[in-house]
């Protein structure tokens, strides 16, 4: 863990995306609990929290940052129109990115993924660029978090529904960078119950 954010991570945030009903969980998995380490979502942001200087979460209109684990310093975006899908809620996050955040790229990140490992985030970290988008991959299987350069913002500001960002990366596959990593956590979300056993 890093003792102070270096150069590269501070003009690199990070945006959570939390704003889900969690259907196929069956409760709120959000609140499911992590032995030792709180919320699946708090473990999620504090996972990012040594890398990403800049942290944002979104959630939806009915949430309460305290109950879902979210300290009262990152910073809470609310999505009023959640239902709508995982697209809508990360434009929703891009808008506000967009208004004031300094940042060059921003890693977008589910909030239910805090297995990911240190040395994933500082590899992306490293690679991250304004003209980039940049992905770890397992055995060839790409993950999260995805890295968007400054110059993807507006275009992931106008996606609507469940049009995640995955055709941006079709749209564009010059800038994107593949980082292969030796971490399952990358594609590790949390989807059943039984997925809260230790891998």
């Amino acid at each position: 863990m890093p003792s102070e954010p270096n150069a590269a991570s501070r003009a690199v945030a990070a945006l959570v995306l939390a704003a889900g009903q969690s259907r196929r969980f069956g409760s709120d998995k959000r609140v499911a609990p992590l032995p030792g380490r709180g919320t699946l979502l708090a473990a999620t942001l504090a996972t990012l929290r040594p890398y990403f200087p800049e942290l944002r979460v979104v959630i939806g209109p009915d949430d309460d940052p305290a109950s879902l684990g979210v300290p009262a310093d990152v910073i809470t975006l609310v999505n009023p129109e959640a239902p709508r899908g995982m697209g809508n809620t990360l434009a929703v996050g891009m808008q506000a990115m967009q208004r004031d955040s300094r940042a060059q790229a921003v890693a977008v990140m589910l909030g239910d993924m805090p297995w990911v490992r240190a040395a994933t985030f500082e590899a992306l970290i490293g690679e991250a660029r304004a003209d980039r988008i940049v992905r770890p991959t397992f055995q060839g299987v790409g993950g999260h978090p995805v890295v968007f350069g400054r110059h993807f913002w507006p275009a992931l500001s106008r996606l609507d529904g469940d049009d995640g960002a995955r055709r941006l990366l079709r749209e564009h596959p010059q800038a994107c960078i593949e980082v292969p990593v030796g971490d399952a956590g990358i594609l590790k979300d949390l989807d059943e119950p039984d997925a809260l056993a230790p891998s």
